[in-house]
């Protein structure tokens, strides 16, 4: 009986390991890398932390978003800034428990404010929308509604 339990624990934590969402560690080279890469693509970084009321309430809007507009080049990614001793004990928990589908990219990186845009004094939550294709950019240091997602994804798009 004992072992029957232990197989049936060890099985959940393969299926519980298993369906959490990976976090990949970047640092601000690699999201520039990443936008040149994609020239068709239309991006929309989330910058993000576990302890941000603001943050949490607009992440369900970028949810929504990608859900609404897969057939077209955009891609969102949710980027944390939480401190890396949180990423185990706090981050990975708070995304499966949200069951967040965008993808989740860890900031391993420290004074990247200014790397992502130059009027960034480090408030949270912010987005940065950027097209490489037209050249354009447009960085947004505070939450958005979902009509505003909307409506800079529209400018930068086109």
């Amino acid at each position: 009986m004992k072992k029957a339990f232990l197989i049936v624990g060890f099985i959940m934590a393969l299926y519980n390991t298993g369906s959490a969402q990976a976090v990949r560690l970047v640092n601000t080279q690699d999201l520039q890398t990443r936008f040149k890469a994609g020239r068709d693509t239309v991006y929309i970084v989330n910058f993000w932390a576990t302890w941000c009321k603001p943050c949490i309430q607009e992440l369900p809007y970028f949810e929504k978003f990608s859900s609404e507009h897969k057939s077209r080049p955009v891609k969102v990614l949710l980027v944390n800034v939480d401190a890396k001793s949180k990423l185990e004990s706090s981050v990975k928990p708070f995304i499966k428990r949200n069951g967040l589908k965008n993808e989740v990219l860890f900031l391993n990186e420290s004074a990247y404010q200014a790397k992502i845009d130059k009027s960034w004094n480090g408030a949270l939550p912010a987005t940065l929308f950027v097209n490489e294709k037209t050249g354009k950019r447009k960085f947004n240091a505070r939450a958005l509604t979902y009509n505003e997602l909307i409506k800079i994804y529209t400018e930068v798009a086109n």
